[in-house]
């Protein structure tokens, strides 16, 4: 190679960008857990205590490849045995889990057709579906996760649909609590007209609040070799607003919607596994810090270990997808029961809508059972097992993506914890390459809005899995939280803060080197 891949500034040093697997085997036996874990229990998940000849087989089974030159064991099966086969049409992300029961296919197949449905404004004949709105920014989940996909900006949609939202918010007076106890919690109110989210659609007979908006400048960054790649710069702002400016001070947050595979297996890593990995204060001074999200649970009533959204903000999988129906659709659950959605109280006819909470679901839009067959489906969408698992340039990219430290934050595996009542996702070796912490990701990708812990310069580290089908799936290549970069490179430019580091050292690689961890990233 024309150029050492030696890690450089904090990133130097790191063991393959891994904590010690003693730290895992102690957390995995539950000898050593922050003290933190002794609050942030996993009430959602059924579990078995593990032995500790299991313990010490999930270490040794998460540790870096012995032979760099060669697969890790059961590297190919990204989602244990929950692994799909890679199919190479746009239903790659749409299949359900591999090991899914015979007598769960019917449970996935309603649930995928209620993903489907497009709801429609109450009344209706059609109790079961109406309720859309009153404003509303998608009519049905695949409004926003198209084909069970990636999301894109504004303009660059062929339909000009939105799949993204504009979340709004203005920081709270000094002195407003953390209203749930969660300590560093970042208090933010609504805007006072517009609420949580812009919402750029309405039923008939409401007015849209207005539209998202971008304008793009050119940032140019010069790699090893002589390539020259173009970022964009997003400056975002919500036009054709109806009931007058926004409030003073508003923070804006685009949020294009992520895809939607493996959710269930995320969802059953033991949080103890997760709070393993944290280093809020940098302890071991590699420039890493890690803070787990911790979030309120109206499921649950009990603070719970943030792992869903950009900035981690549902702790479960029904409890974020009940967020969507509300703040994307407008539709209310028994979790978040206001049959207008994000209508405030300023907006006086949205407020007056007809709401389409019926007394046989149990006075809301979306009924438990409903709920709860979307949430079986989002749990269990399959995730595609890996291409050119044995291809050369896929291995040195391997090598290269852990040299610099890259791991660190996308951590590639977890094994699930031991489940009694979800087969399909228990003690699962899955590879994810995330850690489901905050990260600080620097001014460049700030949006300055907190929410919850994460302040307005975190997020949480997205899952890479499945990130080479994109362009298969969503018919495009845009990533991050906002859809600014158009390719891998590009979301890797962008990287700040905590990933500054391995940045630099992906500018100085050498060409051939550069190639190679890109195909690697492809082939995950």
């Amino acid at each position: 190679m024309a150029t050492s891949t030696e890690p450089r500034g904090r990133a130097r040093g790191r063991l393959a960008g891994t904590r010690p697997l003693t730290a895992l085997l102690a957390a995995a036996i539950g000898t050593a857990l922050p003290a933190l874990a002794q609050d942030l229990r996993d009430l959602h998940l059924d579990t078995v205590p593990r032995t500790g000849s299991e313990a010490a087989r999930i270490a040794l089974v998460l540790g870096p490849p012995e032979d760099p030159a060669q697969p890790q064991r059961f590297e190919l099966r990204s989602g244990g045995a929950a692994t799909v086969r890679a199919r190479p049409g746009d239903d790659a992300f749409s299949q359900p889990s591999a090991n899914l029961a015979s007598e769960d296919q019917m449970r996935f197949r309603l649930g995928n057709a209620l993903f489907n449905r497009l709801w429609v404004s109450a009344p209706s004949s059609t109790i079961a579906s109406d309720g859309l709105g009153p404003l509303f920014n998608a009519r049905g989940c695949q409004g926003c996760h198209l084909r069970d996909g990636r999301g894109r900006p504004p303009g660059d949609s062929d339909d000009g649909a939105l799949s993204m939202a504009l979340h709004l918010s203005v920081p709270a007076p000094e002195g407003v609590a953390d209203p749930h106890g969660i300590a560093d919690w970042l208090a933010t109110l609504p805007d006072p007209v517009y609420g949580t989210q812009l919402q750029d659609q309405a039923i008939q007979g409401q007015t849209p609040e207005g539209r998202v908006a971008v304008t793009w400048t050119d940032r140019l960054v010069g790699l090893e070799g002589g390539e020259i790649v173009t970022l964009r710069q997003p400056r975002w702002r919500a036009e054709g607003l109806q009931y007058g400016p926004l409030a003073p001070g508003i923070l804006l947050s685009p949020r294009v919607a992520p895809q939607m595979i493996g959710l269930g297996l995320l969802e059953a890593i033991a949080t103890a596994d997760i709070l393993a990995l944290a280093d809020p204060d940098d302890a071991d001074g590699d420039g890493i810090s890690g803070r787990a999200a911790i979030v309120w649970s109206p499921e649950f009533d009990a603070p719970m270990l943030g792992r869903f959204g950009h900035k981690g903000g549902s702790a479960t999988v029904r409890q974020q997808t009940a967020r969507a129906f509300l703040g994307d659709l407008g539709l209310s659950t028994t979790l978040f029961p206001d049959g207008q959605g994000d209508c405030t109280e300023a907006e006086v006819d949205c407020r007056a809508a007809p709401d389409g909470g019926d007394p046989a679901q149990g006075g809301v839009e979306v009924s438990d059972e409903a709920l709860d067959l979307v949430t079986f489906y989002a749990r269990n969408l399959g995730v595609p097992a890996r291409r050119d698992v044995d291809d050369p340039e896929v291995l040195r990219g391997r090598t290269i993506f852990r040299q610099l430290g890259c791991a660190a934050c996308h951590h590639p595996a977890f094994v699930t914890a031991r489940l009694t009542d979800r087969p399909e996702q228990s003690f699962q070796l899955i590879w994810p390459y995330t850690d489901l912490l905050l990260h600080d990701m620097g001014d460049g990708l700030a949006d300055n809005r907190p929410e919850g812990r994460a302040s307005g310069r975190e997020w949480r580290t997205p899952p890479l899995w499945g990130i080479g089908l994109t362009r298969q799936v969503s018919g495009h290549t845009f990533f991050l939280h906002d859809g600014r970069a158009r390719s891998l490179i590009e979301a890797i430019l962008w990287h700040g803060g905590e990933a500054e580091a391995a940045r630099d050292a992906v500018i100085h690689l050498a060409p051939d080197d550069r190639a190679a961890l890109i195909r690697f990233l492809e082939s995950l």
